[in-house]
């Protein structure tokens, strides 16, 4: 089953101590290198990912335009940005293969949660880009309305917990992106929640291993790949698997290459 589907990886993690690595309260990954990505899951049939910048690398993008280089073209880069970026760095940055900025609102690492309406809509109109959220759903309520006004946003790890789903569902419904992944993290059935969430908007949903899973209660099992396909069976698995994100990174479509037109904006 694990070679049966095309799988695009939505979020991963790679950890190259060659480059800065801050500790987040206290904590300090153990790396987690492109050829341990790769060896883990030689036997998926993997189009592409997107490499996601964690707490504990910070604004670093070296580690990042590495990774990219050395896994390739289809793969895609989740970054975090200080507000401070200019339209410059963002439009080199997404010409080297970065679609997204990451707000981490549950461990920190990236920009204040005060920036996110700016930051995010600066980012799409420069680059096309689309905002990440790391975010628990109990604390949608208060960034409901902004999150409705954004032009594009996923939320990871299913939203986290059972108290905000129904208003994650709403947002589903407006067109928000949820990542299929970290199901160790979350404290409801996530067979139920994968059913909701599709039927909410079959779009929506993008499957990852979240790869090397730190600080998760158990690490990515392959049966969490089998859980989403036996759930909701194989014709929405494709959607989930790689249609959805392909169509969300914009693989599927031609790469936006960008001039600067304002040098130092």
């Amino acid at each position: 089953m694990l070679n049966q589907f095309d799988v695009f990886d939505s979020h991963l993690h790679i950890i190259d101590k060659r480059f800065p690595i801050t500790p987040n309260n206290g904590y300090t990954p153990e790396a987690f290198t492109c050829e341990d990505y790769q060896n883990r899951l030689s036997a998926y049939k993997l189009c592409g990912g997107a490499i996601v910048s964690g707490s504990f690398q910070a604004f670093d993008q070296r580690y990042l335009l590495e990774a990219l280089h050395q896994l390739g073209t289809t793969y895609i880069g989740v970054t975090q940005l200080p507000a401070t970026v200019t339209n410059d760095q963002i439009a080199h940055l997404n010409n080297q293969g970065i679609r997204a900025i990451r707000f981490n609102l549950k461990r920190g690492g990236s920009e204040k949660v005060a920036n996110l309406h700016s930051m995010a809509k600066r980012v799409y109109e420069v680059a096309g880009w689309h905002t990440e959220l790391y975010v628990d759903t109990k604390e949608l309520p208060d960034l409901y309305e902004t999150l409705i006004a954004l032009p594009a946003v996923s939320i990871d790890h299913l939203g986290l917990s059972r108290s905000g789903q129904k208003l994650l569902l709403k947002l589903v419904e407006k067109g928000v992106r949820v990542k299929a992944t970290g199901f160790s993290r979350v404290d409801f059935d996530v067979k139920d929640a994968l059913k909701a969430l599709y039927s909410a908007n079959p779009k929506s949903l993008l499957f990852g291993t979240d790869l090397p899973s730190t600080r998760a209660p158990r690490p990515y099992s392959d049966n969490d790949l089998r859980l989403v396909i036996d759930t909701l069976g194989p014709e929405a698995a494709k959607n989930i698997l790689s249609k959805n994100a392909l169509e969300f990174y914009r693989l599927s479509s031609p790469p936006r290459h960008i001039a600067s037109k304002n040098p130092g904006a």
